[in-house]
């Protein structure tokens, strides 16, 4: 009987850390690192507990892209309606990327600071005051800025979701960056399809048109309230099993907490390759987003239609983006994955520059799966690094370096637009930088992590 319940214990211990750690993760024992507990929950973990944070995240994808794509759907009238130019058209489809590259990199100082459930929860607030003040500023300068405002709640969010998944999911990474990934793509997709209908309803004005989106971010805020006052959450695969003990206590989490030195990120090739991939799949999808509507209204497609044809491209996001990241975590190198989405957006790329109207919706599908590129990035995230710490580091930099790449794609297309007087150099422009996707997308696909690159 001693001899059983001895080994029960084992087990159980076993099980406990298989729940909690994040995959890869080093047992202190051999590596001599020391055990520094976490600060533990201020409440208990519980089933309920879980179910609403769940929500929290899926209700948070879903408000990441509608500032963005409502805003595609009705680009012309906004153009008209405050006198903007195509280069100040391609200036503000340049707005997302900026925001995210100079808001995103506080994102980790601030979780750090308040948590990461207050600094969504403030995130989604930003985003619904964003949305509401945006459409009656008056003047593009203030446009601009409740733009900036709506974008910087979506950049910090953006970086945390990856973060919030590996801590309090850690056995479940695929398919939790999958959920909300694919919450996401839904988001992006409803927003590009209802925007014009919505319009019409209320009234024919693209004001209430856009911004009847902030409701949808109201919404968000509500569950993360709950969570504002959680510092160090456990994790929910740690609840699940009824551990009483915390997190810390059930594993070693060495990182800037723990005394540990950050990773000098970098080093990392692997970080690097991951930061341009991410910036240029983000070119294709901010491009796609602000301009693909006006490639179809061009061709002679309703402005109905071009918003139904633009919410199909992001509509494939939602079955794929959880279809992806499943499979990306089963494959050691994702680079094959990488390259069947590349195939997908220069076949995309060639068929808008041919026959824009003729085979448009063929074209909108073959698009919206190249930009399932994106819920790959984010898996890759999670799988790069070993540690919740190095996640965070990894997702800021790469979400960062990245968006900063992605800023002059978007203006670039809405100068050649306008100065060129039609979409023959856009497309290729958009055609060229799918190669260079690619090459980078199978470099950090290999089976490495940032911590074994960079060091501490």
């Amino acid at each position: 009987m001693g001899l059983m319940a001895s080994d029960e214990t084992r087990t159980l211990k076993s099980t406990t850390a298989v729940g909690t750690a994040a995959p890869d993760a080093r047992e202190p024992e051999a590596t001599g690192e020391r055990a520094v507990p976490e600060r533990p929950s201020t409440r208990p973990w519980t089933a309920w507990t879980t179910r609403l944070l769940v929500l929290g995240i899926v209700l948070a994808a879903l408000n990441l892209r509608p500032a963005i794509t409502s805003l595609g759907a009705l680009l012309e009238e906004v153009r008209d309606g405050l006198g903007m130019s195509g280069s100040v058209a391609g200036l503000l489809t340049s707005v997302p990327p900026l925001c995210f590259a100079v808001f995103g990199v506080t994102a980790p100082r601030l979780a750090r600071r308040f948590g990461p459930g207050a600094v969504v929860c403030a995130g989604m607030a930003a985003i619904a005051a964003g949305l509401l003040i945006r459409p009656y500023a008056g003047s593009t300068p203030g446009f601009l800025a409740a733009s900036a405002l709506a974008l910087m709640g979506i950049a910090v969010s953006n970086v945390l979701m990856p973060v919030i998944v590996k801590r309090w999911f850690p056995d479940r990474v695929g398919s939790m960056t999958g959920l909300y990934s694919m919450a996401l793509a839904f988001g992006t997709s409803i927003a590009a399809a209802a925007t014009v209908p919505l319009t019409d309803a209320l009234g024919g004005h693209w004001q209430p048109g856009l911004a009847v989106w902030a409701v949808l971010a109201v919404a968000a805020v509500l569950p993360w309230l709950a969570f504002v006052r959680d510092r160090e959450a456990p994790s929910a695969g740690h609840a699940a099993a009824g551990a009483e003990e915390s997190e810390g206590q059930a594993q070693a989490r060495p990182g800037p907490e723990g005394g540990q030195p950050a990773l000098r990120i970098t080093r990392s090739r692997t970080a690097w390759a991951l930061a341009v991939f991410f910036g240029l799949q983000a070119t294709a999808a901010y491009i796609t987003m602000g301009w693909m509507a006006q490639i179809f209204r061009d061709a002679g497609i309703s402005a109905g239609t071009a918003g139904v044809l633009l919410a199909v491209t992001m509509v494939m996001g939602v079955p794929l983006a959880f279809v992806i990241p499943r499979v990306a975590t089963r494959l050691p190198q994702q680079g094959p994955i990488v390259l069947v989405l590349g195939v997908c957006g220069l076949a995309g790329y060639a068929g808008l520059y041919f026959a824009p109207a003729g085979g448009a919706w063929v074209w909108a599908v073959l698009l919206g799966v190249s930009n399932c590129a994106f819920p790959l990035a984010l898996t890759m995230v999670g799988m790069r690094a070993r540690t919740g710490t190095g996640v965070a580091q990894l997702s800021a930099f790469a979400q960062s370096t990245g968006y900063l790449i992605s800023i002059p794609g978007p203006l670039l297309v809405g100068v050649l637009y306008q100065h060129s007087g039609g979409w023959g150099l856009p497309i290729a422009l958009m055609s060229a930088l799918m190669v260079p996707q690619m090459v980078v997308g199978v470099l950090a696909g290999r089976d490495r992590t940032v911590e074994d690159e960079a060091g501490r």
